[in-house]
Protein backbone atom coordinates (compact mmCIF):
# COMPACT_ATOMS: atom_id res chain seq x y z
CA UNK A 1 0.00 0.00 0.00
CA UNK A 2 2.85 2.41 0.79
CA UNK A 3 4.48 1.51 -2.52
CA UNK A 4 1.23 2.22 -4.38
CA UNK A 5 0.96 5.71 -2.82
CA UNK A 6 4.58 6.48 -3.75
CA UNK A 7 3.91 5.41 -7.35
CA UNK A 8 0.80 7.59 -7.48
CA UNK A 9 2.75 10.54 -6.05
CA UNK A 10 5.58 10.10 -8.58
CA UNK A 11 3.11 9.76 -11.46
CA UNK A 12 1.21 12.87 -10.32
CA UNK A 13 4.43 14.89 -9.94
CA UNK A 14 5.73 13.76 -13.34
CA UNK A 15 2.41 14.73 -14.96
CA UNK A 16 2.53 18.21 -13.45
CA UNK A 17 6.12 18.74 -14.60
CA UNK A 18 5.27 17.52 -18.10
CA UNK A 19 2.30 19.88 -18.38
CA UNK A 20 4.39 22.85 -17.23
CA UNK A 21 7.17 21.99 -19.68
CA UNK A 22 4.78 21.58 -22.60
CA UNK A 23 3.13 24.92 -21.90
CA UNK A 24 6.54 26.58 -21.94
CA UNK A 25 7.20 25.32 -25.46
CA UNK A 26 4.54 27.49 -27.08
CA UNK A 27 4.34 30.86 -25.38
CA UNK A 28 5.93 32.75 -22.58
CA UNK A 29 4.19 35.02 -20.16
CA UNK A 30 5.98 38.02 -18.67
CA UNK A 31 4.08 40.63 -16.66
CA UNK A 32 0.79 39.37 -18.09
CA UNK A 33 2.03 39.64 -21.70
CA UNK A 34 1.48 36.45 -23.66
CA UNK A 35 3.96 36.23 -26.53
CA UNK A 36 4.83 33.25 -28.74
CA UNK A 37 8.37 32.03 -27.98
CA UNK A 38 9.52 32.55 -31.57
CA UNK A 39 8.72 36.30 -31.41
CA UNK A 40 11.89 38.14 -30.40
CA UNK A 41 11.86 41.61 -32.00
CA UNK A 42 9.42 44.49 -32.31
CA UNK A 43 9.39 47.69 -34.33
CA UNK A 44 7.15 50.43 -32.95
CA UNK A 45 6.40 53.16 -35.45
CA UNK A 46 5.51 56.75 -34.65
CA UNK A 47 1.80 57.15 -33.96
CA UNK A 48 0.70 59.83 -36.44
CA UNK A 49 -2.02 62.30 -35.57
CA UNK A 50 -4.65 62.32 -38.34
CA UNK A 51 -7.52 63.61 -36.24
CA UNK A 52 -9.48 66.69 -37.26
CA UNK A 53 -8.30 68.48 -34.10
CA UNK A 54 -4.63 67.90 -33.29
CA UNK A 55 -3.22 68.03 -29.80
CA UNK A 56 0.50 68.46 -30.61
CA UNK A 57 1.60 66.69 -27.40
CA UNK A 58 -0.53 63.57 -27.80
CA UNK A 59 1.21 61.81 -30.68
CA UNK A 60 4.82 61.93 -29.42
CA UNK A 61 3.86 61.19 -25.81
CA UNK A 62 1.63 58.27 -26.80
CA UNK A 63 4.40 56.82 -29.00
CA UNK A 64 6.97 57.16 -26.21
CA UNK A 65 4.68 55.63 -23.59
CA UNK A 66 3.83 52.64 -25.83
CA UNK A 67 7.53 52.05 -26.58
CA UNK A 68 8.40 52.24 -22.88
CA UNK A 69 5.59 49.88 -21.86
CA UNK A 70 6.49 47.25 -24.46
CA UNK A 71 10.19 47.49 -23.61
CA UNK A 72 9.64 47.26 -19.85
CA UNK A 73 6.90 44.63 -19.80
CA UNK A 74 8.06 42.18 -22.46
CA UNK A 75 11.35 40.52 -23.38
CA UNK A 76 11.06 41.77 -26.96
CA UNK A 77 14.02 43.62 -28.43
CA UNK A 78 13.20 46.93 -30.12
CA UNK A 79 14.52 47.40 -33.61
CA UNK A 80 14.05 49.80 -36.50
CA UNK A 81 14.04 46.99 -39.08
CA UNK A 82 10.86 46.47 -41.09
CA UNK A 83 11.40 42.71 -40.84
CA UNK A 84 10.90 42.66 -37.05
CA UNK A 85 8.72 39.82 -35.77
CA UNK A 86 6.04 42.35 -34.74
CA UNK A 87 5.69 45.70 -36.51
CA UNK A 88 3.31 48.11 -34.79
CA UNK A 89 2.05 51.27 -36.50
CA UNK A 90 -0.80 53.53 -35.57
CA UNK A 91 -2.59 56.80 -36.02
CA UNK A 92 -4.85 58.96 -33.92
CA UNK A 93 -8.01 59.11 -36.01
CA UNK A 94 -10.36 60.90 -33.64
CA UNK A 95 -9.85 63.57 -30.98
CA UNK A 96 -13.28 64.99 -30.44
CA UNK A 97 -14.63 67.12 -27.59
CA UNK A 98 -18.40 67.13 -27.14
CA UNK A 99 -21.08 68.28 -24.73
CA UNK A 100 -22.87 65.07 -23.99
CA UNK A 101 -23.14 64.37 -20.28
CA UNK A 102 -25.49 65.80 -17.67
CA UNK A 103 -27.48 68.70 -19.07
CA UNK A 104 -28.65 71.08 -16.35
CA UNK A 105 -30.61 74.28 -17.00
CA UNK A 106 -30.01 74.07 -20.78
CA UNK A 107 -26.26 73.94 -20.24
CA UNK A 108 -23.96 70.92 -20.25
CA UNK A 109 -22.37 70.29 -16.85
CA UNK A 110 -19.86 67.83 -18.21
CA UNK A 111 -18.04 67.63 -21.50
CA UNK A 112 -16.44 64.57 -23.00
CA UNK A 113 -13.25 64.10 -24.96
CA UNK A 114 -13.27 61.01 -27.17
CA UNK A 115 -9.96 59.69 -28.48
CA UNK A 116 -9.57 56.92 -31.07
CA UNK A 117 -6.31 55.32 -32.14
CA UNK A 118 -6.13 52.92 -35.10
CA UNK A 119 -3.43 50.25 -34.73
CA UNK A 120 -1.95 48.04 -37.44
CA UNK A 121 -0.03 45.03 -36.12
CA UNK A 122 1.99 43.09 -38.66
CA UNK A 123 3.10 39.66 -37.47
CA UNK A 124 5.85 38.90 -39.96
CA UNK A 125 6.49 35.33 -38.82
CA UNK A 126 2.84 34.43 -39.47
CA UNK A 127 2.56 36.71 -42.52
CA UNK A 128 -0.52 38.17 -40.86
CA UNK A 129 -1.84 41.71 -40.35
CA UNK A 130 -4.29 42.64 -37.60
CA UNK A 131 -6.00 46.01 -37.35
CA UNK A 132 -8.07 47.38 -34.52
CA UNK A 133 -9.29 50.64 -33.03
CA UNK A 134 -8.98 51.72 -29.42
CA UNK A 135 -11.54 54.32 -28.36
CA UNK A 136 -11.78 55.87 -24.93
CA UNK A 137 -13.84 58.74 -23.57
CA UNK A 138 -12.75 61.12 -20.85
CA UNK A 139 -15.18 63.42 -19.05
CA UNK A 140 -14.28 66.90 -17.84
CA UNK A 141 -16.11 69.86 -16.33
CA UNK A 142 -17.99 72.10 -18.74
CA UNK A 143 -16.50 75.03 -16.83
CA UNK A 144 -13.11 74.24 -18.37
CA UNK A 145 -11.94 75.17 -21.84
CA UNK A 146 -10.68 72.32 -23.99
CA UNK A 147 -7.10 73.51 -23.48
CA UNK A 148 -7.55 73.50 -19.69
CA UNK A 149 -9.09 70.03 -19.81
CA UNK A 150 -6.28 68.74 -22.03
CA UNK A 151 -3.76 69.85 -19.43
CA UNK A 152 -5.59 67.87 -16.77
CA UNK A 153 -6.45 64.83 -18.88
CA UNK A 154 -3.37 64.26 -21.05
CA UNK A 155 -1.56 61.85 -18.70
CA UNK A 156 -4.76 59.84 -18.13
CA UNK A 157 -5.51 59.71 -21.87
CA UNK A 158 -2.01 58.48 -22.67
CA UNK A 159 -1.97 55.90 -19.86
CA UNK A 160 -5.39 54.46 -20.68
CA UNK A 161 -4.90 54.33 -24.46
CA UNK A 162 -1.42 52.80 -24.05
CA UNK A 163 -2.70 50.14 -21.66
CA UNK A 164 -5.54 49.21 -23.97
CA UNK A 165 -3.27 48.98 -27.04
CA UNK A 166 -0.82 46.82 -25.08
CA UNK A 167 -3.59 44.53 -23.83
CA UNK A 168 -5.08 44.12 -27.31
CA UNK A 169 -1.69 43.18 -28.78
CA UNK A 170 -0.27 41.00 -26.03
CA UNK A 171 -3.27 39.76 -24.04
CA UNK A 172 -5.87 39.34 -26.80
CA UNK A 173 -8.35 41.65 -25.02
Amino acid sequence: MILTNKIKYCFFTATIILVVLLQGCFVYKFNDAVIPTNVKTVKIGFIDNKARYVNPQLSPKLTDKLQAKITSQTKLTRTNNDDADYVINGSITNYDPSQTVGVSAQQASTNRLTVTVHIVLRKTLENKVEEFDVTRSFDFSANLTLQQAEGQLLDEVIRNITDEIFNRIFNNW
